[in-house]
């Protein structure tokens, strides 16, 4: 009798074991469970911070891996269409006809666009004096009725040609340029063109004529906080009154990290960094978004970005939803 009891004790357990696990849906793999690839591509301007943010998700999740590529604003935006990548980086505004197209996308940081020009400037020191107003930006970029050095400043003995560099290749900085600039589109920037933001940046240190324009990371160094040795970031001098405010001159990152979160430096150039996605994001690909608009925002400041405000970050996690 007891053997009995005992087996029919068993067939209970058992049946009740195999209802339980009938009935009920697996548990969602815990968040140190995560596991997969994740492959990015697009926008120069964003891609130092997504290797960033890449690293150290990779630290909390060593079975999530990443396929990080740059490329352009252009190429994150194609391959994000056609479903190439799980993530594209677009350091621009997203246009209408793209979110017809089923394009979800979230901003994940600020950066800005800002002028350059070499150290060894012929004018620097009237230049520092009295900044370039937004009209003279144009008449040097876009319509090109400027052509001299000694036009900027306002002295006209001096003949030293302008050397304007641009982008080449397509990027968001080039777009946010233009508009700063007066124009609609990069392609209204008149210059050489040089393929990628280190070659620029790099082809205006060595000319001391020449001017062009590079995003905040790119222009300020990491390590020591100043300027990018060779290069001189020309005051804006947003209110046209032919002298440099203090607000208006900048000689480190946290000076012009300060003036971009405080919005004191005009948008455009300043202008949100965004993630974007084919259709609204899952699984992986949402966690870690999840991830960059929270704890992944501490990593912004040192590498140059600007973080979101609070309302900011508030606003792209509720798009998640």
């Amino acid at each position: 009798m007891r053997k009995h009891i005992s087996t029919l004790v068993a067939i209970v357990i058992l049946t009740s074991l195999m209802l339980t696990a009938c009935g009920s849906s697996a548990p969602a793999p815990a968040e140190g469970e995560l596991k997969g690839t994740i492959s990015v591509s697009g926008a120069f301007a964003l891609y130092p911070m997504m290797t960033v943010w890449a690293e150290e998700y990779t630290k909390l999740h060593p079975d999530v891996q990443f396929d990080v590529q740059g490329g352009g604003a252009g190429k994150g935006m194609t391959d994000t269409i056609a479903g190439a990548v799980d993530i594209g980086m677009i350091s621009r505004s997203i246009k209408p006809e793209e979110e017809s197209q089923g394009i979800f996308w979230v901003s994940v940081t600020k950066d800005a666009v800002f002028p350059v020009v070499s150290a060894e400037n012929p004018v620097l020191d009237d230049l520092l004096a009295k900044g370039i107003s937004p009209e003279v930006f144009n008449k040097i970029f876009v319509t090109s009725e400027i052509k001299t050095w000694g036009e900027v400043v306002g002295k006209p003995e001096i003949t030293d040609e302008i050397h304007v560099y641009t982008r080449s290749d397509a990027c968001g900085a080039g777009e946010m340029w233009a508009k700063f600039s007066g124009g609609k589109v990069q392609d209204d920037i008149n210059g050489i063109g040089v393929n990628g933001e280190p070659a620029l940046v790099d082809t205006v240190i060595k000319d001391p004529l020449g001017i062009g324009y590079s995003n905040l990371n790119s222009v300020f160094d990491l390590g020591s906080g100043g300027l990018v040795p060779g290069t001189i970031v020309p005051p804006v001098d947003i209110n046209a009154d032919g002298k440099t405010d203090a607000d208006e001159y900048y000689q480190t990152k946290d000076q012009a990290v300060s003036a971009v979160s405080a919005e004191k430096y005009p948008s455009p150039p300043a202008r949100f960094e965004n993630l974007a996605t084919k259709g609204k994001p899952t699984g992986l690909t949402l966690a870690f978004i999840e991830w960059i608009l929270t704890d992944g925002q501490q990593y912004l400041d040192q590498a140059g970005y600007v973080p979101l405000t609070t309302e900011q970050q508030a606003e792209s996690l509720a798009k998640l939803k």
